[in-house]
């Protein structure tokens, strides 16, 4: 494609934005604000996460107690084992400019408390039995689902998917476009924002947080700062919205078996709350 026909695109794909998202706010500052994408449907959301853990715990919890451990906290911690927490970034790199120039591309390490475990650790004995005890938890949320042939599609059909939107040539552009902006502030020239927030200059410990040196901190704002000059989030996030859309009506009866599948696990979780709390 000519670069007359990249930039064509582009404009194209910012108007569908304009056209498509009412409602979105002016400023993105986290992914949600960027709309639903068609395939969102077929994946975990945060409530059905919240809901999972819970009856989770409550199964391996009533397992436990069967072994003889009457007591078993729901939120254990294990035996001596260190906490460790793995970096999570948007799909679409940083987004928010005040977390950029306070953290990089890091965190408020105070934040990692929150997702430690709340319960005590778990004593020798009932470590040894825990790992029987959660397999058979996930054989019970799992029950009736076909994990090969439809839960794990959705997923797999995205690493696909994604592929097909890193050579959009829409894309590439609006990425060369941020990479020269960052550029010109002074900062290394990236291929893509994931690049940049992967840098390996950030220097991330065993728990996946940076060092928020002021070098860092400068580059993060920088990167977010041309996102939003240059409506990059909104393009590749326009972009994975035509390329999904496209896979789910190419492969539409594996898409809903996959949607089954996931109907099933809620299912399945929603009797363990009903029986268990």
């Amino acid at each position: 494609m000519t670069m007359r026909g990249w930039r064509l695109g582009v404009v194209a794909v910012l108007a569908a934005i304009c056209v498509s998202g009412p409602g979105r706010p002016e400023v993105i500052r986290t992914a949600s604000d960027l709309g639903p994408l068609p395939a969102d449907r077929y994946d975990f959301t945060p409530q059905d996460y919240q809901r999972s853990q819970r009856a989770s715990a409550l199964l391996v919890r009533q397992c436990m107690a069967e072994r003889g451990h009457p007591d078993f906290p729901l939120d254990p911690r294990d035996p001596s084992d260190p906490f460790v927490m793995t970096a999570v970034s948007t799909d679409y790199g940083a987004l928010d400019l005040a977390t950029a120039r306070r953290w990089g591309y890091g965190w408020d390490p105070a934040t990692s408390r929150d997702f430690q475990p709340k319960g005590r650790r778990m004593t020798n004995a009932e470590y040894a039995d825990f790992p029987a005890c959660n397999a058979e938890t996930n054989r019970r949320l799992m029950r009736g689902i076909d994990l090969k042939r439809d839960w794990l599609y959705a997923s797999t059909r995205a690493i696909e998917v994604d592929k097909a939107v890193k050579r959009d040539p829409r894309l590439r552009a609006a990425w060369d476009v941020w990479s020269r902006c960052v550029a010109e502030q002074g900062f290394t020239r990236y291929t893509d924002p994931v690049a940049a927030y992967t840098d390996s200059a950030w220097q991330r410990g065993s728990d996946g947080n940076t060092r928020h040196t002021q070098r860092e901190r400068a580059t993060a704002a920088a990167d977010v700062t041309c996102k939003r000059h240059h409506h990059t989030a909104e393009l590749w996030h326009a972009v994975r919205a035509r390329k999904q859309a496209v896979d789910i009506a190419q492969h539409r009866d594996r898409y809903a078996a996959g949607l089954r599948a996931l109907q099933t696990y809620r299912s399945n979780i929603a009797d363990v709350l009903r029986k268990l709390g």
